[in-house]
């Protein structure tokens, strides 16, 4: 699906990505991880069209992609999430969702003039489309609670519900477990393989947790120095000499792997 050919994103003197190449493959959950400085971040951005790069190429499903914004990769099915959550605080949990879709009728005043039926139509199935979303992430108790009220992983299962309400081919995620306690952290990992499996969603994870990488990514790639360094699946990339140098030294062959 993704195909990131030699890839450069510099800053001034500093390649933070420099000449990476991978593949994302359709219907995968594929990890992306590396110490902190590797460029998984920067890598997201540019793919996501955030950032333009300094050279190479980004294809979709054999499109060249490169340096389109993130407008447009959003109506062809490519959406990222940050290790930020965004939301509307003063709305609902319903009202974050109903907002994404794009090219609502009611978003222009004459149409709200003249269009109020088709509006009215509108909203009601943008809001049953809220309320499965909500009922399949296992959130349903939360559709009136104003955004900005939510845990940390509470909003980050409400990201991961806004790219429910459009047409998502593949989805970035970036640190989706940070700031999340066990129970919910394990809630998002349900719902990112339901949705895979189910819905047939394609994913790619940057992640710190090497339990969730674990149980959710294949392939994994590890990025380091603004290059891929390794990819596999996470038991032959925890036991990769080259990968567990790159992380902290040999001193990581004696403690858990962390990503970055």
């Amino acid at each position: 699906m993704i195909k990131v050919e030699d890839l450069h994103r510099h800053f001034g003197g500093f390649r933070a990505v420099d000449g990476a190449s991978l593949t994302i493959e359709t219907g995968s959950i594929t990890g992306l991880i590396g110490p902190n400085g590797a460029g998984k971040s920067t890598l997201f951005n540019v793919i996501a069209g955030v950032l333009p790069p300094t050279s190479g190429r980004v294809i979709m499903d054999g499109q060249d992609i490169t340096g389109l914004p993130p407008h447009q990769l959003f109506h062809k099915g490519l959406l990222r999430t940050f290790q930020l959550a965004h939301e509307f605080a003063s709305m609902t949990v319903r009202e974050n969702l109903m907002m994404v879709p794009g090219q609502q009728t009611g978003e222009t005043i004459w149409n709200t003039w003249f269009q109020r039926g088709r509006i009215e139509r509108e909203e009601a199935e943008l809001r049953r489309k809220a309320d499965e979303v909500l009922d399949f992430l296992t959130i349903s108790h939360l559709t009136h609670e104003k955004a900005g009220n939510l845990s940390g992983g509470q909003k980050k299962l409400l990201e991961l519900g806004r790219t429910m309400m459009v047409d998502a081919k593949i989805v970035f995620l970036d640190e989706v477990g940070a700031g999340v306690n066990r129970t919910l952290l394990g809630t998002i990992a349900d719902a990112i393989l339901r949705l895979n499996r189910e819905r047939g969603y394609t994913f790619c994870v940057i992640e710190h947790d090497m339990d969730f990488i674990g149980k959710l990514c294949d392939p994994v790639i590890v990025m380091a120095e603004g290059k891929v360094l390794a990819k596999g699946s996470a038991a032959d990339i925890m036991q990769n000499e080259e990968v567990i140098e790159a992380y902290l030294g040999t001193g990581l062959k004696n403690k858990d792997m962390v990503g970055a």
